[in-house]
């Protein structure tokens, strides 16, 4: 079973190659093991949790997690008008186990190396929308992932994409200050 995954967007374009040699040394500090597989995915299994701010309560129920570059950003179907521009590049930072733990942990790394990368969190979805998603009530849940958006401190925005179906989704992106607000939040999820 996956966990729950968000995109770290970039703004300046790096070599996948240069973030790992930037990421890898930070991560062994205190996660084992940490392994660039073939095809460059990164897998690493959190050791102290404390180095990124979650010390995780149960290590057994806490699988591995992975950074790899996302093909797909910037996306042709994604509207990007509300950031002040566009991004150039994107990481996909995931768990490979969902659990309040994993998605607990997976929003501190992702703080982390939204700092570490100078990137912005793209949730993958509106903040604040049932777990799973019910897609029957899509105007409910716009207007109550709007009210949480604009009570936390930091900077979100919506980032409208295309559906499958020829429909239009909506997505948050956030900022550092803003994804260490909904980390401190009693309602705190990743979305997907």
């Amino acid at each position: 079973m996956s966990g729950p995954a968000v995109g770290l967007l970039l703004f300046e374009p790096r070599a996948f190659e240069d973030i790992l040699a930037d990421v890898v040394p930070w991560l062994e500090s205190f996660c084992r093991p940490v392994e660039v597989r073939a095809g460059g995915t990164l897998d690493f299994w959190v050791e102290d949790g404390s180095a990124v701010g979650f010390p995780v309560p149960d290590p057994t129920g806490v699988g591995v997690f992975f950074l790899t570059e996302d093909e797909e950003t910037p996306g042709e179907d994604e509207d990007y008008s509300n950031l002040s521009q566009p991004p150039v590049q994107g990481l996909v930072l995931g768990a490979g186990c969902s659990g309040p733990a994993n998605h607990r942990l997976l929003g501190h790394l992702a703080l982390a190396l939204a700092q570490r990368l100078e990137a912005l969190v793209d949730f993958g979805g509106l903040l604040g929308a049932p777990v799973p998603h019910d897609d029957k009530d899509e105007g409910a849940s716009l207007n109550r992932a709007r009210v949480l958006a604009a009570a936390l401190p930091g900077r979100a925005v919506e980032v409208p994409y295309e559906t499958g179906d020829g429909g239009r989704g909506v997505g948050h992106v956030g900022d550092a200050e803003f994804l260490a607000a909904w980390l401190r939040h009693p309602d705190f999820h990743m979305v997907k």
